[in-house]
């Protein structure tokens, strides 16, 4: 089997920021992305998802590194500031077709 090496990089938001994030991580060179509704406890409090404003998302974007970065500075730029938001990448393998 055929594995190349990615960063999965990983953002854990608001919901409000679906559609800004998805038009400018596609911007910046992501091919595809993963979207899906989370519940937890941060700094921020507990976000449960019982109504709009509470409600998180998990944006899951594999990707090559230089991509990676260039989402991550966009996003400490633009919004990490403002909303209830954590980024991590790690390294993946990828199956290749």
């Amino acid at each position: 089997m055929n594995f190349h090496k990615e960063k999965l990089l990983t953002i854990i938001t608001e919901s409000y920021l679906e559609e800004h994030l998805v038009r400018d991580i596609n911007k910046l060179g992501a091919k595809g992305y993963t979207i899906t509704s989370v519940k937890g406890k941060g700094e921020r409090g507990i976000r449960n998802n019982l109504w709009s404003a509470s409600s998180n998302i998990k944006i899951e974007i594999i990707c090559e590194e230089k991509v990676c970065k260039k989402i991550i500075e966009f996003v400490k730029a633009n919004h990490i500031k403002n909303y209830a938001m954590i980024l991590y990448f790690s390294e993946v393998s990828v199956l290749k077709h």
